[in-house]
């Protein structure tokens, strides 16, 4: 299964949703990166995504976007299949 990474924080609905869909989808391990602990990482985050919400899910080297962008790759089935490569 692909690494999964997203940048999250603490008190985030979305987050705590992306989480769970990734579980029910079968993903065991979520590097979660704390946006709210370090204004350094909430910076690398919009530089390396171009955006300044959270969630922000990468899977293996694909930045999958937030939790909408996620919802909508798992409707359309792009989600199982961009885990299992």
């Amino acid at each position: 299964m692909m690494k999964v990474i997203m940048y999250a924080s603490g008190f985030c609905p979305y987050c705590i949703r992306a989480e769970s869909m990734l579980r029910a989808r079968g993903v065991t391990e979520i590097e979660k990166i704390r946006i709210d602990l370090d204004p350094a990482i909430r910076t690398e985050m919009i530089e390396k995504t171009g955006r300044r919400t959270v969630p922000q899910i990468y899977i293996g080297d694909t930045h999958v976007g937030g939790y909408d962008d996620l919802a909508q790759l798992d409707r359309s089935d792009g989600l199982v299949k961009l885990l299992a490569v």
